[in-house]
C-alpha cells in the first residue's frame, strides 16, 4: 500500500468540507423559514440557487450563514451530530469568503 500524498489528503479534506456544506444547504432547505432567511440575506431568489450552487464561494457562504447565528449553528450541529469544530474546520477548508453574484 502506497502512502497518501499531501495533495490527496488535501483533496479529501476539501471534498469532506464540500459534502458538509451540501448537507447544510439540504438542512436549510428542509426548514422553510431558515431557507427564506438565507435567501433574503444572500439576495438570492429560490430560482437562483441551482445556478449559483456550483459557483466558487457558494458552499462557503452557506457555512458562513449557519455559523453567523449561534442558535442556527447549534440547531445544525444538533440535527447532524456534528460539533462546532467540524463546522468551522469545513468552513476554513473551503477558503476565504467570496461575494456571490
Amino acid at each position: 500500500m502506497r502512502p497518501l500524498t499531501t495533495k490527496v489528503l488535501s483533496t479529501r479534506k476539501k471534498d469532506a468540507a464540500e459534502a458538509l456544506a451540501i448537507d447544510a444547504l439540504a438542512w436549510l432547505a428542509g426548514e422553510q423559514d431558515r431557507l427564506k432567511r438565507f435567501l433574503d440575506l444572500s439576495g438570492l431568489a429560490p430560482s437562483d440557487v441551482r445556478r449559483v450552487a456550483a459557483e466558487p464561494g457558494f458552499l462557503a457562504a452557506v457555512l458562513d450563514h449557519i455559523a453567523s447565528d449561534e442558535g442556527l449553528a447549534s440547531a445544525f450541529v444538533l440535527a447532524t451530530g456534528l460539533n462546532a469544530d467540524d463546522l468551522s474546520k469545513a468552513r476554513a477548508e473551503l477558503g476565504p469568503p467570496e461575494r456571490l453574484a
